[in-house]
């Protein structure tokens, strides 16, 4: 087994890329004289053969059954994934328009952001698009308000620096009136201006562990009041996925207990936020191949995935769930300028709240 593509032999790179080429537009296998005839090298099928027995033992073809063709392995595709993560991406015909749509959507809220990308990806691929919803938990706070409503019932209103603003009414322990509610928003608005979400939870928890008489008045009521208005909005993110359906109708998903798992983790998101998970933390397009992916549910699929964030905080993270013999050249491209782009639109969204 060679550890490169380039180490392997200029006839059987050529040979095992028309291989893979034609095995993921037809997934169908190739015989050694079909081989022949599509190649441009004028080699005999019997050398074909030799050069496609070479490849076996190296565990880059593998045939489904005696009297069939070859089809690449796991490994095949990995060697070749490889050698496409050494070129910088190419960025897609249509960029400019891909930009404006990417832009549009970062001066939306998350979710709807996060439908707008994952679409775009599903239709780009004609794949799976996944894209995880950011936290507001990352939202960088500017002001916070309450209004007191029936006895025991407050509407707390909370802007981001974003633009974003969250309405949610909580219950305190103990009913307030409006004097009281405006001078505990006044408290925390002085104290708590310019911190993410995460930040103020932090500042709470340190500010609540002083004595009373450290914090004026009854300003520590503000401080518990603050802490239920942190968690009516503090989410957990979500994963949005577009275009599912596309991969129905893929010879490789065509048995029912396999569609029965893969629609469930679409579904259900636990299984497939693991999934993406795996490339926040990383640089760059991270590519899953069959049982890569460590989920037994995508053991017949491809997942190509890229983190976004806003200037070098990783917020989030969006990809394309493909069947195995996906067509990576064009996936890694499409994944990775998205990513790219989506996260200078973001930057830049941020940047203008903040002038």
């Amino acid at each position: 087994m060679t550890d490169k593509w380039s180490d392997l032999p200029d006839r059987a790179q050529a040979l095992l890329r028309l291989l893979i080429d034609r095995y993921t537009d037809e997934g169908q296998p190739l015989g050694s004289r079909t081989l022949a005839r599509l190649s441009d090298l004028s080699l005999s099928p019997a050398t074909i053969r030799n050069v496609m027995a070479d490849l076996e033992d190296m565990g880059l073809v593998s045939t489904l059954h005696t009297s069939s063709g070859r089809v690449p392995t796991e490994a095949a595709y990995r060697l070749f994934v490889d050698s496409l993560l050494v070129s910088p991406a190419k960025m897609p015909t249509d960029a400019r328009h891909l930009e404006r749509i990417l832009r549009q959507a970062a001066a939306d809220d998350p979710q709807q952001m996060a439908d707008t990308a994952s679409n775009l990806l599903s239709s780009l691929t004609q794949y799976a698009g996944v894209v995880t919803i950011p936290s507001r938990a990352r939202a960088v706070f500017r002001q916070i308000d309450f209004v007191a409503l029936s006895p025991g019932r407050v509407l707390m209103v909370l802007v981001t620096q974003d633009g974003g603003v969250q309405n949610r009414i909580i219950q305190p322990p103990k009913p307030y009136n409006q004097d009281q509610l405006t001078r505990f928003a006044n408290f925390l608005n002085e104290r708590l201006n310019g911190q993410t979400i995460q930040e103020m939870r932090a500042s709470l928890l340190s500010e609540l562990r002083k004595t009373r008489a450290e914090i004026e008045g009854n300003l520590d009521e503000a401080m518990n009041l603050a802490e239920s208005a942190v968690d009516a909005v503090e989410d957990q993110a979500g994963v949005v996925v577009a275009g599912e359906l596309n991969l129905m109708g893929i010879d490789e998903f065509g048995d029912v207990e396999r569609v029965r798992r893969l629609l469930n983790a679409f579904s259900e998101k636990r299984e497939l936020i693991g999934l993406l998970d795996q490339c926040e933390s990383a640089r760059g397009v991270q590519i899953f191949i069959g049982r890569e992916s460590g989920s037994p549910t995508f053991n017949e699929c491809g997942v190509v995935g890229a983190a976004y964030g806003i200037e070098d905080e990783v917020i989030g993270v969006l990809g394309v769930i493909g069947p195995k013999r996906m067509a990576y050249d064009r996936v890694i491209s499409i994944v990775d300028v998205t990513s790219k782009l989506l996260s200078e639109a973001l930057t830049g969204q941020q940047q203008q709240h903040r002038s």
